[in-house]
């Protein structure tokens, strides 16, 4: 069969609407209803149980849909001196890059079904995991752009504040990551799951890069404690000439963003699709249900995991959050690297042996 065939093109695009539209929104969805409730119960609260239809409230499960009600409907409101078309292009911009790394993301491997292969992954690429930061990285032209074209110095400031913390994190990001990628020895995430099944999850040959990557990636999501780009009541954010939908947009990147990097933990550092124990692949359809549910778990987790640290730090002053990106993460995960290469370069000699 044709690589470019009409049924590999279909299955392709089946698989990224899957990604996006089916978990990438529908877990950004549940995500407004799990931070209400989560932060209520760390605070000794009710939490959301306002929503209802016909007087059921379902733990305020409802909430979700009366935000996405309330975005869609509220005014558009533009103030005098915003450039109107990079205003509007400016959260597409934000959006649609978090949009894009859920598509390259390995939800599991290759099961055979109906008399052939069929891969799980919806974007598979050589060099996934380039693809997949470079993407988070220009999400910033959107937070610039946005204070730009408001047309408002605070929001400027907020866009600025913004970029400075995405660039500095987003140097720790990747470097974090070339340990554990020398260790895999490719840079296709497809593959990196592969090598955790055949030898050992990432998070056990590389705990510090695990804490490394997960600290520079609550920073990337702009989320307490790392909040600065935007804060909520206390700081003027680059979102703040914008209403509506628009500003929904904004609130749903922050969401696929966490995704994102959730998946991208569980995918380097958690075996990714993978069940300890079970070969998932040779088992056909429920071997793939069973890959699905597995990456999912743990992209949940994870996600429970960044609430419970944004509901538990207090948010950093400005120079305290770039310090602790390029004077500690940066340094550490440079070490991490260096202190790998040595080790994989004595073993592959012969100089050590891991038994």
């Amino acid at each position: 069969m044709s690589a470019l065939s009409p049924e590999i093109l279909l299955w392709t695009a089946v698989k990224v609407l899957a990604a996006v539209a089916g978990f990438g929104l529908g877990i950004a969805g549940f995500l407004g209803w799990v931070e209400r409730k989560q932060s209520a119960v760390m605070q000794d609260r009710v939490g959301a149980n306002r929503a209802d239809i016909f007087g059921v409230t379902i733990l305020g499960l409802f909430h979700p849909i009366a935000d996405a009600v309330k975005m869609l409907t509220k005014e558009d409101f533009q103030a005098k001196g915003v450039h109107k078309p990079l205003h509007g292009l400016a959260p597409m911009i934000s959006l649609g890059c978090g949009m894009f790394c859920l598509a390259a993301l390995p939800y599991g491997g290759t099961i055979a079904a109906f008399g052939r292969a069929w891969d799980l992954q919806p974007i598979a690429s050589s060099v996934g995991l380039p693809l997949v930061l470079a993407a988070l990285a220009f999400g910033v032209h959107g937070i610039v752009m946005a204070g730009f074209a408001s047309g408002s110095n605070y929001g400027l400031l907020g866009a600025l504040r913004g970029a400075a913390q995405m660039v500095a994190y987003e140097v720790a990001l990747a470097s974090s990551l070339a340990g554990v990628m020398f260790i895999y020895g490719t840079l296709d995430l497809q593959q990196a799951v592969l090598w955790q099944v055949a030898h050992v999850w990432g998070i056990v040959c590389q705990p510090l890069a695990f804490i490394l990557f997960l600290t520079a990636g609550a920073a990337i999501t702009k989320r307490t404690p790392f909040d600065l780009p935007e804060g909520e009541s206390e700081i003027v954010g680059y979102h703040v000439e914008y209403s509506g939908m628009k500003f929904g947009m904004f609130l749903m990147t922050d969401f696929f963003e966490s995704i994102v990097v959730c998946g991208l933990i569980t995918t380097l550092f958690l075996g990714g699709w993978a069940v300890p124990g079970l070969d998932l692949s040779s088992m056909g359809l429920l071997g793939g249900a069973l890959m699905l549910a597995s990456f999912t778990a743990k992209v949940m987790a994870l996600l429970f995991l960044l609430m419970q640290i944004r509901w538990t730090l207090p948010r950093f002053r400005f120079d305290q959050l770039l310090d602790l990106g390029w004077k500690n993460l940066l340094p550490l995960s440079l070490i991490n690297f260096l202190v790998t290469a040595w080790l994989v370069y004595f073993h592959r000699t012969g100089a050590l042996s891991w038994r």
